[in-house]
């Protein structure tokens, strides 16, 4: 079963009562109740929180409520290793304090940094499996990741842009956008993320403490188990870096990873894995979100999951799901996506 902590749901119950929510009803929907939520770092279902968060939006009108919860959180709201992260001497090393700790943290949600150029992008993909709708943990994952930079940057700096990737809110909506990210915002892009320049993460922090960032190390290591990686984990990650530039294959990943094919598949077969399996893994988890984009053509989604051709994305879906991408789309859209955003 795929777990987070109950941190994840910090500032729930507080904009649940702003927006005049009975919690009782949702939190039983969902499988949940106040005291499993009273410890934050209580291991709780990861779909019982994204179903009480998406249940909560559509119950209140309101699709925003995740980035609510963001507006109150703290960064001291990951816990213990927020006290590693801060004293970090630049954003880069910020980031990968992130990633080390992202089995402790949330395990579904995973950073990826994409250079080209002077631009860098942070994206950000939360996956379950099987997929379901998970707007509001999106918008949560991606409200604290700006926080952190922000922490790491200074409150006078600003990314090149946030990009979201349903469309645009309407008024007044919005407000609660413009309040969160205060920069440039894109709607309707193929991914959740933020674009920054090359040159701010590597900019020294001027909070960092490397004689606190070393205690810091040593607390946090006695106390916490970042948890080791599997080849499987590491390779479902490569999959998801590099199927935008159709390189998610079993040739691409093991030169990502720095190793060979037969080891690769050696190492998968160790842990009773299969490439194949962890490439249709991805594509599943990463078809429903595309497909909530109203703006991406079916030819888009193709090429975003490394297909060549309309053709032979419509043949897996169609082997995948028993329908065709066009059908399988106009399902996708949850009823709350289709009323107007508050």
């Amino acid at each position: 079963m795929e777990l987070v902590r109950a941190a994840s749901l910090t500032g729930y119950f507080a904009v649940a009562e702003q927006l005049g929510l009975e919690t009782t009803p949702l939190l039983r929907s969902a499988g949940l109740s106040r005291p499993m939520l009273a410890n934050s770092e209580q291991m709780i279902p990861a779909r019982s929180a994204v179903r009480l968060l998406e249940e909560s939006a559509a119950a209140s009108d309101c699709m925003s409520f995740g980035l609510r919860m963001a507006e109150m959180r703290q960064l001291s709201d990951i816990g213990m290793i927020s006290l590693l992260i801060v004293h970090q001497p630049t954003l880069r090393e910020a980031l990968e304090v992130l990633g080390e700790y992202r089995n402790r943290i949330n395990s579904n949600l995973s950073l990826q940094i994409e250079s080209h150029g002077d631009t860098v992008f942070l994206r950000e993909h939360f996956a379950l499996n099987p997929p379901m709708v998970s707007r509001q943990v999106g918008d949560i994952a991606l409200g604290v990741l700006y926080k952190v930079c922000r922490t790491m940057m200074g409150d006078h700096w600003r990314p090149q842009c946030v990009c979201l990737s349903y469309d645009r809110p309407a008024q007044p909506g919005r407000a609660i956008y413009d309040r969160m990210f205060d920069c440039p915002l894109q709607f309707g892009t193929d991914f959740d993320g933020i674009v920054v320049e090359k040159s701010d993460m590597d900019r020294q922090n001027p909070r960092s403490d490397p004689a606190l960032a070393r205690h810091a190390r040593q607390l946090v290591s006695a106390i916490i188990d970042p948890g080791v990686r599997t080849i499987a984990e590491e390779v479902e990650q490569s999959i998801r870096l590099l199927t935008r530039a159709g390189r998610a294959s079993i040739g691409g990943v093991p030169d990502a990873l720095g190793t060979n094919i037969r080891t690769l598949q050696r190492r998968l077969d160790r842990e009773q894995a299969s490439f194949s399996e962890l490439l249709d893994r991805v594509r599943v988890q990463q078809v429903s979100q595309h497909f909530a984009n109203r703006r991406l053509r079916l030819t888009d989604i193709a090429h975003l999951l490394g297909y060549s051709t309309l053709a032979s994305f419509s043949a897996w879906y169609r082997n995948r799901f028993d329908e065709t991408p066009t059908k399988g789309r106009a399902k996708s859209l949850p009823p709350a996506a289709k009323r107007t955003a508050a």
